[in-house]
């Protein structure tokens, strides 16, 4: 009897779990099939590749720096009499103030003296003069019929005399002179850069009396790299204005802009970096006859030039470069990429621009995408044109562009 306990009681235990395992798969759900469909395809943003045109900005630094500036001198010697307020460090003039004034003391002096001289002189040839007239009276009276000689119608004389008032009259003509140039007079409208001599001071021809500057325009030199000279024409070969707008590289918060005009270049490239410098002038730098903030002599700014438009070529975002010259496009078709190296012709902080024969119509990934092999597909999230992307890349901001 044990022996018949001792096998039935496995073989009962497999048949119950044999059961309860049939059971199970009975209840099992089939596991469903899902085919990889649009939804789990990667996600671009895209814009349709089309030819346009592109004006090229040109970007520079430089420094103001005044047009005209001079080292005020005098003209005659004398000591220092009174200082306008206006001769003072920082403060504007108008042409033809009286800056400066040397003591009139001894130039008055020589205007009376002068004018004694000339006094002299005009009486010595009125005497000479009616001496010559005398001797000629006395030549008929004696009864002579002959031409009276230069001697004897004093001509001799009265040319000394005549000779001698002329003098004298130059003589005076310095004098008077000298006694204007007492006066430091403004030679335009400008601002005192420093003033260099004090009340009491005695001066010469050829002391520096201080430094002044013009004030009506001034003028940035900017250096053009042989890359930017390709799309930029020179002024001398051009009839229409080129402009530039300033911006202040002093203060990286500042919204100031100034425009100017690049009126000139120089006449031969820099032996150090072979670069080309142009001249940009802003009018009225200083605001005096606007409401435009000050652009002070010496201040760095940052310039943007106006260069060539480029016709019928590709605008890409920067952000589209999957690499230095690489970008990935989109057939509208199938909606299958294709990756394409290009060729840039120029490039800026936010814009490459190609010539390369794009295929015109397709689209241009322009947001991030892992890397996927040709020919693989994607989903275009937002078949956008980007009317005002583009627009807006035609002509960069005043503050993007790039050389």
């Amino acid at each position: 009897m044990k022996i018949v306990l001792r096998i039935l009681i496995p073989l009962l235990t497999l048949a119950g779990g044999w059961l309860i395992m049939g059971g199970l798969a009975k209840n099992k759900e089939e596991p469903v099939r899902r085919e990889r469909g649009k939804g789990n395809l990667p996600k671009v943003y895209v814009m349709e590749l089309r030819r346009t045109d592109f004006e090229v900005i040109i970007s520079s630094n430089g420094v103001v720096r005044a047009h005209n500036s001079t080292s005020l001198t005098p003209r005659v010697s004398g000591r220092v009499h009174m200082i306008d307020e206006r001769f003072e460090d920082g403060v504007f003039f108008n042409e033809g103030d009286v800056l400066l004034e040397l003591d009139p003391t001894d130039f008055n002096a020589a205007v009376a003296g002068a004018e004694a001289r000339v006094a002299r002189a005009e009486a010595a040839l009125a005497q000479e003069e009616a001496r010559a007239e005398q001797a000629l009276l006395d030549w008929k009276d004696l009864g002579y019929t002959d031409e009276p000689s230069n001697l004897v119608k004093r001509k001799p004389q009265l040319k000394e005399a005549n000779a001698n008032l002329i003098a004298t009259q130059a003589d005076l003509g310095v004098a008077e002179r000298d006694a204007v140039r007492a006066k430091i007079l403004a030679p335009y409208d400008g601002c005192v850069l420093h003033r260099a001599v004090g009340p009491g001071q005695s001066v010469s021809p050829g002391s520096s009396l201080g430094e002044i500057f013009s004030t009506k325009f001034a003028e940035i030199r900017l250096p053009l790299s042989a890359t930017a000279l390709k799309y930029f024409q020179l002024p001398e070969q051009s009839e229409t204005r080129i402009g530039a707008t300033l911006f202040d590289a002093l203060t990286t918060d500042s919204t100031h802009t100034w425009e100017g005009t690049v009126v000139r270049t120089e006449g031969a490239l820099s032996q150090a970096s072979r670069e080309l410098f142009v001249i940009t002038r802003v009018e009225d730098p200083y605001g005096l006859n606007s409401q435009k903030p000050s652009l002070r002599i010496g201040q760095p700014v940052r310039a943007e030039i106006d260069g060539q438009v480029l016709k019928d070529v590709f605008i890409l975002p920067r952000e589209s470069l999957r690499g230095p010259v690489e970008i990935v496009l989109v057939n509208p078709k199938d909606s299958t990429i294709q990756r394409t190296e290009i060729d840039p012709i120029w490039e800026d902080q936010n814009n490459v621009i190609v010539r390369d024969d794009l295929p015109e119509g397709w689209l241009l990934v322009t947001s991030q995408l892992a890397y996927a092999a040709n020919g693989a597909k994607v989903e275009i999230v937002e078949e956008d044109l980007e009317e005002d992307r583009l627009k807006a890349a035609q002509r960069p901001s005043k503050n993007k562009a790039g050389s």
